[in-house]
């Protein structure tokens, strides 16, 4: 018996020992990385390319180029099956009392994607319509919504948009709103979740549609966890142990608790999510930029903020992180979670400039199972990080969805 195998075999726990394990005989090499993107059902739970149509000019997803991260020709050659387009609604825009609204347009930009090139994408809202777009070779739409918030507004607005194809929600974003506490809002009115929120939690529950717990407060979390009758995801985050001040990112605890519930965390690519170090200049340089702004009266967007951050920029350059540590923040979850509870939630769209080299967009998913490879990773294990896991937690909404209010609805 080699080695490797004696390893495996000797520990049921082998994550420990990847470092010993990458020079092992797995059957794979760097060369198989395309093959595994080509072949494994490859799910990423979070880009923000509605948003960017949104805020843009006659942005077209359909083709390449454009200036952002996600389009149809990259995702096809990244071997991308199944894009979750976030459905993101801004704090302001939530308490405005304009949510709802906002939230349908976001979905019709989506729908707009499809019917440029329905020959190329296809809304996905179940399990089964995956496979069914994998074989035609289409690019797979899903769709998140980033802060519940919205759903407030009434009682009929979760089924609304479980109705138009949205298959997770994210409770809270950059505020605490009716639902949920923010991680990132030193305001806290509920303490974790509010009583309407666990309600959400029931009525998500029912409606076959995931719980998302990026974004929340450690407390919101763990009420989360409490509340919910089927496991939950994280559909974009990584590990607090690399930024142990950074409550957006999952404590070891938490992902501990996530897996025992059955859930899957979804890694975050974003530098200041992987990086210390970007994560300490994003802070440093966005209240150097807060400070120039407050202190010359100009406007945020006027040309003399613009010429200030631009100097900045340039004296200071970003500390760019490597897809290695994207990596890193993996073994790390998969070390504490196990291999069964690790996908990917790439935040393509919607964290700018920031990305690691190697990973900077939505056709480099094979650089990443290269490097998984290299780290000693088995197919299996590959395939169940890729989508698998996503998948698992997708199906236990839907069967529980079905007990409750009927089959969900698949859009193929």
């Amino acid at each position: 018996m080699d080695t490797c195998t004696l390893i495996r075999r000797s520990c049921r726990w082998w994550i420990p020992l990847l470092p010993l394990l990458g020079a092992c005989a797995t059957g794979l090499d760097a060369g198989d990385a395309e093959s595994i993107a080509r072949d494994a059902v490859v799910v990423d739970t979070h880009i923000d390319a509605p948003i960017r149509i949104e805020r843009g000019t006659d942005i077209d997803v359909t083709v390449e180029g454009g200036g952002g991260q996600f389009d149809l020709p990259r995702a096809e050659r990244g071997g991308l099956n199944v894009a979750f387009m976030s459905i993101f609604v801004p704090a302001q825009v939530d308490v405005a009392g304009q949510g709802v609204d906002f939230a349908d347009r976001m979905i019709d930009h989506v729908e707009s994607i499809v019917t440029r090139a329905p020959d190329r994408a296809a809304l996905v809202t179940c399990v089964a319509d995956v496979m069914k777009v994998k074989t035609s070779g289409r690019v797979g739409l899903a769709m998140g919504m980033e802060n519940g918030g919205p759903l407030a507004a009434a009682d009929d607005t979760a089924p609304h948009f479980a109705a138009r194809g949205v298959r997770y929600v994210t409770l809270a974003h950059s505020k605490s709103n009716a639902l949920s506490d923010s991680s990132y809002d030193r305001e806290r009115p509920w303490g974790g979740l509010s009583d309407r929120g666990r309600a959400m939690v029931r009525q998500l529950n029912d409606l076959g549609v995931m719980i998302d717990v990026s974004h929340l407060s450690d407390d919101a979390f763990w009420d989360v966890l409490e509340t919910s009758a089927v496991p939950v995801i994280a559909s974009h985050s990584a590990a607090r142990q690399f930024i142990p001040d950074f409550e957006r990112n999952m404590s070891d605890d938490m992902m501990r608790a996530l897996a025992v519930a059955g859930g899957v965390m979804q890694i975050n690519f974003g530098g200041s999510f992987v990086s210390a170090e970007a994560h300490a200049w994003q802070e440093r340089s966005q209240e150097v930029l807060r400070r120039f702004t407050a202190e010359s009266g100009a406007a945020p967007d006027s040309q003399a903020v613009r010429a200030f951050r631009d100097e900045y920029l340039a004296a200071n350059p970003y500390p760019r992180p490597t897809l290695a540590l994207v990596l890193d923040h993996i073994d790390h979850a998969v070390r504490i979670a196990g291999i069964d509870h690790v996908g990917l939630g790439s935040d393509f769209d919607g964290v700018g400039d920031t990305l690691p080299t190697g990973i900077g967009d939505v056709s480099a998913y094979p650089n990443l199972v290269r490097g998984l490879i290299e780290r000693g990773y088995e197919r299996a294990a590959i395939e169940a990080i890729l989508g698998g896991n996503l998948l698992r937690v997708w199906r236990a909404a839907e069967a529980y969805g079905a007990q409750h209010n009927g089959p969900v609805r698949c859009a193929q």
